[in-house]
C-alpha cells in the first residue's frame, strides 16, 4: 500500500515516515507541504494519507477540497491542535492524532486506515436515482437529470429540470454517492453536473463564476478550480 505524508514541518514528516517504515506492507510514495499536496495525491494515488491541518498557504481541509471528498484516500489527520476534530470527521477522516502521540496510538490508527483501504479496493456502486418524499408521494430523481446540488442546513437541494427537491442528506454523504467524473464540488455549498456547464468567467482573487445552460450562476472557488478543470478534460 502507498502512503503520502503532508506536513509543513520536515521533522514531523520524518517521524511519521520512520513509523510507517516499520510496516512491510507500506511504502511512502511521497511527502510534501500543503501547497503541493493535491497534485501529489492525484499523481501518486495513495491508499493512506497522513495530513496536517494548520499549514501555511494551504491547510489540511483545503487539500481535501482541492482533491475532492470522493477522491481522497483513507485520511489520518496529524496535528498539534484538538479543536478541529469535529470538522475532521465531517470530511470522513478515519482518525485524528494529536501531537505528541505514542507508537501504540499511531499503529492503532494505521490499522484502521489499512482496513479501510482494503475495502475501497472494491469499486463503490454509484447511485442511479434518489428517492425524494413530496407530501404523500415519493419521487424518483435520476442522477443524470440533476443540474446542481446545494447545501440547505440539514438537507441538500437537488435542482433538476427547473424544479427543486429537498433530500435529508449532508453534502459529504451525497458527494460519495455521485459519479466523480460527472459531479464536482465547486465550493463548500454546491456540487455541479459538469455536463450542464455552459461558460466559465474569471472573478477577482482566483474565483470564477460558472453559467449553466439554464442561466444559473454558481461560484467556483479558487481552491477547487484546478480539480474542476481536470474533470472537464476527463483527466
Amino acid at each position: 500500500m502507498k502512503v503520502v505524508i503532508v506536513d509543513d514541518e520536515p521533522l514531523a514528516r520524518s517521524a511519521i515516515r520512520g513509523l510507517v517504515a516499520e510496516d512491510p506492507e507500506l511504502t511512502v510514495a511521497g511527502e510534501c507541504s500543503g501547497i503541493d499536496a493535491a497534485e501529489m495525491i492525484r499523481r501518486e494515488q495513495p491508499d493512506i494519507l497522513f495530513l496536517d491541518i494548520q499549514m501555511p498557504e494551504v491547510d489540511g481541509f483545503q487539500v481535501i477540497e482541492q482533491v475532492g471528498l470522493n477522491a481522497v484516500p483513507a485520511v489520518i489527520f496529524v496535528t498539534a491542535y484538538d479543536e478541529h476534530a469535529l470538522r475532521a470527521f465531517d470530511v470522513h477522516a478515519l482518525d485524528y492524532l494529536v501531537k505528541p502521540f505514542d507508537d501504540r496510538r499511531f499503529f492503532a490508527a494505521l490499522l484502521r486506515a489499512k482496513e479501510h483501504a482494503r475495502k475501497r479496493e472494491t469499486p463503490r456502486e454509484r447511485v442511479a436515482r434518489f428517492l425524494v418524499r413530496n407530501g404523500e408521494k415519493v419521487l424518483f430523481i435520476r442522477t443524470e437529470d440533476i443540474d446542481w446540488i446545494e447545501a440547505a442546513d440539514y438537507y441538500v437541494s437537488l435542482h433538476a429540470a427547473g424544479k427543486t427537491h429537498l433530500l435529508r442528506r449532508s453534502m459529504a454523504e451525497i458527494e460519495t454517492d455521485l459519479d466523480p467524473d460527472r459531479f464536482v464540488r465547486v465550493h463548500r455549498s454546491a456540487i455541479v453536473n459538469v455536463d450542464r456547464v455552459k461558460e466559465m468567467h474569471p472573478l477577482f482573487r482566483g474565483d470564477s463564476v460558472l453559467i449553466l445552460h439554464d442561466g444559473t450562476k454558481l461560484r467556483l472557488s479558487r481552491a477547487r478550480r484546478s480539480e474542476f478543470e481536470r474533470r472537464l478534460r476527463g483527466a
